[in-house]
């Protein structure tokens, strides 16, 4: 792992976006997906299960028997040929993930979902589909995490309405475009703010979960900073303790109907808290960027943030 390349990697998101919507463009990667089945699980670990929680709601929402589940569990999703299971790799070497295929494969309708073709991921997988994210020659998911999203959402898009696949991509990728271009503007500060001497806290409503677990563990893993996610309605009921007695500094990403209810909390105890791509009350500071009203671009883009933040930690040392 290696911090200068990390950051470069995240410099590389414009572009790899943009060739991932050409992709897209030419093909739907899920075009040979079965048309009827009784279940869809997705197995990862890390920033793959976040990602695949996310779908999984969205296609529980269309009507779609849709579950994310640690790869790593025991008990699991049984096997069957009316199952789907999508295997989601980075390396396409994931112990845990290999393990739980191994049930499936033979078994169910499997989908390998990696940006690692050939890898052992792929062996013996009915559907093969590329994240197409290049080399992350700074060894942090990041760019992988990005492409999972956004595939995932075209995955979801089959059954429910909502833009997504190339034009939702290309939107993606201005969007990262203008935060990186601005960093300038908005990175010294956003560093300032979130740098407390007891961690930096993350913020999401449920549809955009993955944003506040992936921020977290970008904190976590290249700075080793002291971070921990959390859904912004169960905020109240898990994390509000903290703010009586820590240097509360919270990342929040808006968009939840229980907004409110957190910032009352955080502006009656002092916390600190940092908005991206929204404006809440008592907010400390606000990150804006293009497209930041549609929350599907949200989704895609808003990790930048703390993954840029957590690139100046790694680098100060």
């Amino acid at each position: 792992m290696d911090a200068g390349l990390y950051r470069a990697d995240l410099e590389a998101k414009p572009e790899a976006l943009g060739a991932l919507a050409d992709r897209l463009e030419r093909c739907d990667p899920f075009e040979n997906l079965p048309e009827d089945f009784d279940r869809i699980v997705f197995l990862g670990m890390g920033s793959s299960r976040y990602a695949a929680g996310v779908a999984a709601q969205r296609l529980r929402a269309a009507g779609i028997d849709a579950i994310a589940e640690y790869a790593s569990a025991s008990l699991g999703t049984p096997p069957g040929p009316r199952t789907v299971a999508v295997a989601i790799s980075a390396t396409g070497g994931s112990r845990e993930t290999l393990d739980a295929l191994a049930r499936h494969t033979g078994e169910s309708f499997v989908v390998a979902m990696t940006n690692a073709p050939g890898s052992p991921v792929t062996d013996g997988a009915d559907l093969v589909v590329p994240m197409a994210a290049g080399e992350e020659r700074g060894g942090v998911a990041c760019r992988t995490f990005q492409h999972t999203l956004a595939l995932l959402l075209t995955l979801a898009a089959r059954f429910r309405s909502g833009e997504s696949g190339a034009g939702l991509v290309r939107r993606a990728a201005e969007a990262t475009a203008d935060l990186l271009d601005r960093r300038v503007e908005w990175l010294a500060d956003a560093g300032a703010l979130l740098d407390g001497p007891d961690g930096v806290y993350t913020i999401a409503p449920a549809e955009r979960l993955s944003s506040a677990e992936q921020s977290a563990l970008m904190f976590r893993e290249g700075p080793r900073r002291q971070a921990d996610a959390c859904e912004t309605g169960d905020w109240a009921h898990v994390d509000v303790y903290l703010t009586k007695t820590r240097d509360y500094r919270a990342l929040v990403f808006p968009g939840s109907p229980y907004d409110e209810q957190a910032m009352d909390w955080i502006r009656r105890r002092g916390s600190t808290v940092l908005t991206i791509g929204g404006d809440l009350a008592g907010q400390a500071g606000s990150i804006r960027y293009r497209h930041d009203t549609d929350p599907d671009v949200a989704l895609l883009t808003e990790t930048l943030v703390a993954e840029l933040v957590a690139a100046i930690w790694w680098a100060r040392g």
